[in-house]
């Protein structure tokens, strides 16, 4: 006997359009559709040529068998669309850190990249959660998921849209990040206007796991780039001293030893970009001054005809001439001083003896970069090239056109947030080197082809890379260096003549 009871109750749909199937006292489904509601009792062992109108077996709420609202086309576009986004940015984070997090030269820095490549697999995690969300929603967290990883996902993308816009280069990433930007601000104002949330057994400590992930990683971002290059200052010591001059009777010179000392004394390892020695003689006219001269116009006289803007001038020596005996590089471009390592380089400069020299000078200049801030490519960065090979046609400038004759030293550089390396275009480190001059250095993105930005940016990466220039000059009288040594006496023994008495 049937009962009078339908046995087969639909309730109404959901702002979805899905409508939720009760047999007897047991939800046993929900249906999109009248040929989804046939297979779910199909499933039950019922035939599928039920008649969905019947009275008597079906009680329709909130509509009749033919109210179906869901739009299936639109609906799998979205949750394709929120798959999509979330797959993409997990692709991103995990292209954002898992550089740092193998081969970042800090412990803080590795942190930020762990925490990166984390967060991908959360984002991963969503995606599969986006399935359930945009379908049936059996589970009931998937919402909470997915809302979690379109934040991280707004996060990343709004971090790296916010440094893009510090240069504003052109770099491929920039066809990723930003429309996932975009798509990370329609995702989050879909989400929080369906209250995606609301399904979470306990939405509060949702919402204090979130703001504590924030947190840490906020708190990890600052000490990486705020605390800790504050906290390890860079310094280098460097020494020049002359040592007794000697000389060499077959050949008529002089031969003065110089010693040249480095020391790393800071608290990071830094990279040498640049460095040179250079050992010069000093000429002069001696005059004396006798007091009906003009001292004014003599110390004017000094000052102009030193040869070099040095900001000093010498009252009794004039015709100052400055000849470079030795130039060369001291530890090398390229090269690397780790905390507390030290080198030293002994050089014997040769003087001829009829040089009319009266002092011996030295100048020691080393450009050097944090290596906590950035990688270069040493193997690159160490080839010379020189200016006037005209076979090597990219580093090639002939005289005529005003180019010196010069070394340069030339390559890539990686800043030690690879954030910053999404952001920016590459960056190169070049170093010139001629006899005799002032070695100069540059971090920029310049690259030798002509078509990679100028060099007018080269302070500004200066300081970004935590580059920085050491100096040391000395200078000695020829005379000193000639005086006979002071004889040692034994124990005792007086220098001074004995006074005889009558």
């Amino acid at each position: 006997m049937r009962s009078i009871r339908p046995w087969v109750v639909v309730e109404p749909p959901d702002s979805r359009g899905l409508r939720r199937v009760v047999v007897g006292e047991e939800t046993v489904g929900r249906a999109w559709s009248a040929g989804e509601l046939r297979r779910i009792l199909g499933r039950l062992g019922h035939p599928e040529d039920l008649d969905l109108d019947d009275t008597a077996a079906f009680c329709w709420r909130g509509g009749d068998s033919g109210t179906w609202p869901d739009r299936p086309g639109r609906r799998h576009a979205v949750t394709a669309l929120m798959v999509t986004g979330l797959l993409a940015s997990m692709a991103l984070n995990v292209v954002v850190g898992w550089p740092d997090a193998l081969g970042a030269l800090t412990f803080a820095q590795r942190i930020n990249g762990i925490l990166f490549v984390l967060s991908s697999a959360v984002l991963g995690a969503a995606a599969v959660a986006a399935l359930d969300y945009g379908g049936k929603r059996q589970f009931r967290a998937s919402g909470a998921i997915v809302l979690l990883g379109v934040l991280i996902a707004l996060a990343t993308d709004s971090l790296l849209l916010f440094m893009w816009l510090e240069e504003t280069e052109f770099t491929p990433y920039v066809l990723v990040f930003m429309p996932l930007w975009c798509w990370s601000v329609w995702a989050l104002c879909l989400l929080v206007r369906n209250r995606s949330w609301k399904e979470v057994p306990q939405p509060k400590r949702f919402a204090a796991g979130v703001v504590v992930t924030a947190l840490l990683t906020g708190i990890s971002l600052a000490y990486s780039t705020m605390y800790q290059p504050a906290a390890a200052p860079m310094h280098l010591t460097l020494k020049a001293e002359f040592g007794k001059a000697r000389t060499d009777r077959s050949l008529g010179f002089l031969q003065v030893p110089l010693t040249l000392y480095m020391k790393n004394t800071g608290g990071i390892p830094v990279y040498i970009l640049n460095d040179s020695y250079r050992v010069f003689g000093r000429g002069a006219v001696y005059s004396e001054n006798p007091p009906d001269r003009d001292l004014t116009r003599e110390w004017r006289d000094s000052a102009g005809r030193r040869g070099e803007d040095t900001g000093e001038s010498e009252l009794y020596v004039g015709d100052l001439t400055y000849t470079t005996i030795s130039s060369g590089h001291f530890y090398g471009p390229g090269n690397r001083l780790e905390i507390g390592e030290e080198y030293t380089r002994k050089h014997v400069v040769q003087v001829p003896k009829s040089a009319k020299y009266d002092i011996l000078g030295v100048d020691l200049t080393i450009s050097y970069m944090r290596k906590d801030r950035g990688k270069i490519d040493v193997a690159e960065f160490k080839v010379p090239h020189y200016s006037w090979n005209k076979y090597d046609k990219q580093y090639y400038c002939s005289p005529e056109k005003g180019c010196l004759s010069q070394i340069y030293y030339h390559g890539r550089v990686w800043h030690n947030d690879n954030l910053v390396n999404l952001t920016r275009k590459p960056r190169y480190v070049t170093a010139f080197w001629s006899p005799g001059r002032i070695p100069d250095s540059l971090i920029s993105p310049y690259d030798f082809r002509g078509k990679a930005g100028g060099v007018g940016k080269e302070k500004r990466e200066w300081g970004r890379y935590g580059a920085a220039q050491a100096d040391v000059n000395s200078e000695v009288s020829l005379a000193e260096l000639l005086a006979p040594p002071t004889p040692l006496l034994p124990p005792g023994y007086s220098s001074q003549v004995p006074t005889l008495t009558p």
